[in-house]
């Protein structure tokens, strides 16, 4: 730290019992991760800017739109249609420039998890699905790191702390301790759908900075193994524990190399939204990497296809017949519309859930389709 400004700029913390320049310098240490910056992390990234984390990683791959306004409360109708990230980065480099801000622009997955979040010491998660969620969660449990976490809904919101190491060298209940398996999508409404008091990530956003800066100093208590709940609407604040699970769950990535395996889309329900792969992708990803490509349809059904090398495999037969095949490649199912190879996708997913899998998207017919326009795009180019 910059000893005259920066000691001034913290006077009030440095202050308080348990805390001081010991305190201070500990955060000036540390690197903090916030996956999110909308709701619950705004008010996250501002109070752990004010407090003066020494490195912040902000993570968010979104825009700012209009409905963000009222409760993302670090940006204004100028921001609308910017990087949420990297605008969130420019604004607290200029409250607080003593801090070294780091921008991911991109969207988390298990592909690049472990390389991101290896870099910090605490991750806090801003997120609002259940994907993402058991994704950061996974990642943090198999690099040892500390999760805050956070959620709001309606008129009601949680904060705790998984997976922090004790004294005895045993970790705390994680995500998957509270959620052992994800609700199926159509039960769970989203904050698009069901709506959020504004003022509620901004106080779930302060707790969960709150229990990060505590992690960070060793001050006070963390909510470990507990979740703290809150009702603005009845102002009501309740606590409940959370006992680890001795139980193996085979759906839990064990090893790194499971990790980046692994299916969340799948594991959550998001199957169809998120597995269809559209012909122009498919595509690419065939000439550009070794695939498996599948075709479900019974043999000799229309139209033929002579464009790629596939594999048939019916779907009367599939059950039995996707035990022979070799799965280390990507897979991309197809029929001649789409339908029976999304059945077929399921079944394999469901025996093989670190299988990347993919069903082409308006089957055949639509692949032929894209392949027409395309030639006759070049050939007015």
């Amino acid at each position: 730290m910059k000893p005259n400004q920066s000691y001034q700029r913290y006077e009030r913390q440095l202050l308080l019992n348990d805390f001081g320049i010991t305190g201070q310098e500990k955060l000036h240490h540390s690197r903090v991760l916030m996956i999110g910056a909308g709701g619950l992390g705004c008010p996250a990234l501002q109070y752990l800017s004010a407090a003066g984390v020494g490195t912040i990683g902000i993570l968010d791959f979104d825009v700012v739109e209009l409905t963000n306004l009222q409760r993302q409360t670090l940006f204004n109708v100028d921001d609308i249609g910017k990087y949420k990230a990297q605008t969130a980065a420019e604004k607290l480099m200029k409250f607080n420039p003593d801090i070294e801000f780091i921008v991911h622009q991109t969207k988390i997955e298990s592909a690049n998890a472990v390389e991101i979040i290896s870099g910090y010491d605490i991750v806090i998660d801003g997120t609002d699905n259940f994907a993402t969620r058991y994704l950061v969660n996974d990642a943090c449990v198999l690099l040892h790191k500390p999760l805050v976490y956070g959620s709001v809904l309606r008129y009601e919101g949680q904060a705790g702390v998984f997976n922090l190491r004790a004294s005895d060298d045993n970790y705390s209940a994680n995500y998957r301790d509270l959620f052992p398996e994800p609700p199926r999508p159509e039960t769970v409404p989203s904050c698009n759908e069901a709506g959020v008091l504004g003022v509620l990530p901004g106080i779930i956003g302060t707790m969960q900075a709150t229990e990060a800066i505590k992690i960070i100093t060793g001050i006070g208590t963390p909510l470990s193994n507990k979740i703290l709940s809150c009702n603005v609407l009845e102002n009501l604040f309740y606590e409940f524990e959370i006992t680890p699970s001795k139980q193996k769950n085979h759906f839990v990535p064990k090893t790194i190399e499971e990790f980046k395996q692994f299916n969340y889309e799948w594991f959550c329900g998001n199957t169809c939204q998120h597995l269809e792969i559209s012909p122009e992708e498919f595509e690419i990803l065939r000439k550009k990497n070794d695939i498996t490509v599948i075709d479900v349809r019974e043999c000799g059904e229309l139209p033929l296809v002579n464009e790629f090398p596939y594999i048939q495999l019916p779907l009367s037969e599939f059950e039995d017949g996707i035990t022979k095949l070799n799965l280390k490649e990507r897979v991309v199912l197809f029929c001649k519309s789409g339908q029976r190879s999304l059945t077929a996708l399921n079944l394999l997913l469901e025996r093989y859930p670190h299988c990347k899998a993919y069903n082409l998207e308006g089957g055949i017919i639509a692949y032929k389709k894209s392949l027409l326009t395309f030639s006759v795009s070049s050939a007015k180019t």
